[in-house]
Parts: structure tokens; sequence; C-alpha cells
């Protein structure tokens, strides 16, 4: 995939800043006019990358949380530095996820560890039947290794569950946590 070095400098500035100058960015890079919204999926948005070997991967996810009322702008593997998969927007809202597709049975604190120092928030798309009382508690280590943590989001079929770091706080959070995994 070719990446116009426009885009890539625009990312790289994402490394530096935090709160509403960090929003502001991620709603310039969404507004680049690199962006076109693919042709058989509405909602979503692509600088290119569909011959890439993680499109299709990415693209599942993109299909979920575009059911679920987002806008999804995916974003180009710049191969200079780590950077998330997705810029999600509804109502207003940008948030930049970095997906991790869970497959096995026990890959979710690897998955999850290795996502640190790409984005601050986490999309768990699970593909996969998983203990929800080992799920809980690899979110709970996560927040605790990763201080700039936010958000875990887990989408589950048609389910999503969101994980912020104060809901991990506290004795109830597994309890909790295994209620909403069970709904279905």
């Amino acid at each position: 995939m070719v990446i116009r070095a426009g885009i890539t400098e625009e990312l790289a500035k994402l490394k530096e800043l935090r709160g509403s100058d960090f929003v502001k960015q991620l709603k310039a890079i969404a507004a680049r006019k690199e962006f076109h919204s693919l042709i058989t999926a509405p909602g979503i948005y692509t600088v290119g990358g569909e011959n890439d070997a993680d499109f299709q991967r990415l693209l599942d996810a993109a299909h979920k949380a575009v059911n679920l009322g987002y806008k999804v702008y995916l974003l180009p593997n710049p191969h200079d530095f780590r950077t998330a998969d997705f810029i999600f927007e509804r109502k207003g809202n940008y948030a930049m996820y970095d997906l991790k597709t869970v497959h096995g049975k026990g890959s979710v604190d690897s998955q999850l560890l290795d996502s640190i120092g790409q984005a601050n928030r986490v999309l768990l798309n699970m593909t996969t039947e998983y203990n929800p009382r080992l799920l809980a508690k690899s979110i709970r280590r996560y927040f605790e290794r990763n201080t700039n943590a936010v958000e875990v989001m887990i989408m589950k079929g048609k389910q999503t569950i969101s994980v912020i770091r104060e809901d991990t706080i506290g004795p109830s959070y597994i309890r909790n946590f295994m209620m909403k995994y069970k709904q279905n």
C-alpha cells in the first residue's frame, strides 16, 4: 500500500498529544481527503490496503462497529512506527482503537500487552468462546500494566461491552463483568 507522507506525519503527531488536542488530531486525520468510503461497506472509510493480509480481519471488526452506529476509518500502517488500526466516530465523538482478534483460548493477555504503545483503547473481537473470569482478569492486568489505557471494548457476536479503568477497581468488578459477558 502506498501511503502519502502527509497522513503518516499526522499519525505520528498523535504520540505527543493528549486530551482535547489528541481528539482534534483524530478529527483532522478522519477528515483527510485520502479516505474514501468502501463501495461494498458504507460507513467504512479507508486509504487503501484492501490487498493487505490483515484487511479482512479489520473489515470484519469494522462491520460490527458500523452496525453499532460508528463511522469507521481504517488507518494505514506506516511501518515506521506502531499505530492503532481504527478511528471510530459516533455522534461527534472520536476515539482510536487497536484491534486484537481473539482466536485462541489463552491469547488475551499477550494480545493486550502487544497493544501497549499503539493506542490507549483496545478493541477485542472475540471469535471464540472465552472464559469470562479469565478475560476479566486479563483486562484488569492490562489496566494495571498500562497507565495510559482508557478503554477495552469487547465485541462478542452482536454484543459489545466497554470496560474503562474505573470499572476494574473494586471487589465486584469480576462478578459484574461476567454477568455482562454471559448475556446474549
